[in-house]
């Protein structure tokens, strides 16, 4: 068992950063008494907030940078800043070993790339995988890839179902992995020639990890019935969207509705805790946290407009990819 667990994190990284990233600590911090924090900022912007926190001084160490990846950034332009960025900094003290997981809000395309330039691939793994959580009926689905491969082929999507079984087993080891592909229906024949052979290799190879249960399709995603969802990264990005979209959608609408007349107030009053735990099931803040996947250190990103509550939560999902072994069951079932 390692402890402390250290966290390496990039505090310049994201809206409202670094605010909501120290702020996000601190409220981890309260949680789990067990876990160090590594973090790379603009001192002059960091201390002032730290004190506002009173996070203890045995909990962090706070390494100076004033120069950041700025959100607008290409992934090309911001690895050539140097050496000297938050990110960057955090990130290669995961390389040296000096953290066991990095954490930023900071811009996608630089962290994947900075990321792969000092970070090396797990052995038989070819193109790293995003993956994230979403809500369903009976508890957490694992889904990948959410936007890393554009195009993939049928070992990816293979390497894709191990790495996100093992991800689930790492996060909720009481369950088995049940690994679906998402395709555009549940019969054999529906779906490219890709999606078809990975089928037939899933189904004729089986895994002590998880076990294959066929396609699944976009209406079905949170019923429950599986909980690793598969799919090349445009596919995958377009249902992430499209569910995020739909749950601000109808959080919105439901605020709007319950807040229009006297009978709406006085339902979400008589309704209130039923009405809490609703909105807490669909708010994107409490599953915030993609876990690059296919590297061989933990590489975690929240999402960049998220706030303080989101961050915490990003680095309760770092912490327990770590506690749970992921990269060494990655490791053990990817041969």
């Amino acid at each position: 068992m390692i402890n402390p667990i250290i966290i390496a994190i990039d505090a310049m990284g994201g809206d409202d950063s670094p605010n909501k990233v120290i702020d996000g600590i601190s409220l981890h911090s309260e949680e789990s008494k067990d876990v160090n924090y590594k973090i790379f900022g603009n001192k002059e912007l960091i201390e002032p907030i730290i004190k506002k926190n009173n996070l203890s001084k045995n909990r962090y160490s706070l390494i100076h940078t004033n120069q950041t990846v700025q959100g607008e950034d290409t992934a090309l332009s911001a690895a050539k800043r140097g050496k000297g960025t938050s990110l960057w900094m955090a990130i290669e003290s995961l390389k040296k070993d000096d953290a066991h997981a990095i954490v930023s809000a900071g811009n996608t395309g630089a962290l994947f790339l900075i990321s792969k330039l000092n970070l090396k691939m797990i052995e038989n793994i070819d193109k790293p995988a995003l993956s994230a959580l979403w809500p369903s009926k009976k508890g957490m689905n694992v889904v990948l890839d959410l936007g890393a491969n554009i195009e993939c082929n049928s070992k990816n999507l293979v390497d894709f179902s191990i790495m996100g079984s093992a991800l689930h087993k790492a996060l909720y080891d009481k369950d088995k992995p049940q690994v679906a592909l998402l395709n555009i229906g549940s019969e054999e024949m529906k779906g490219n020639a890709t999606i078809k052979d990975t089928y037939q290799y899933l189904n004729e190879n089986k895994y002590t990890l998880f076990d294959f249960m066929g396609y699944i399709e976009g209406n079905n995603i949170m019923e429950g019935d599986v909980n690793v969802i598969v799919a090349d990264g445009f596919t995958g990005n377009i249902a992430l969207k499209t569910a995020e979209g739909t749950s601000n959608f109808i959080i919105s609408e439901l605020k709007k509705a319950l807040s229009s007349s006297m009978i709406g107030k006085l339902s979400s009053l008589l309704n209130f805790k039923n009405l809490k735990d609703f909105k807490n099931k669909l708010d994107p803040r409490m599953y915030n946290g993609a876990i690059l996947l296919g590297l061989d250190k933990p590489v975690i990103k929240s999402h960049g407009s998220t706030d303080s509550i989101g961050f915490a939560n990003s680095l309760k999902v770092c912490e327990k990819t770590i506690r749970g072994k992921l990269i060494e069951q990655i490791k053990e079932n990817i041969n």
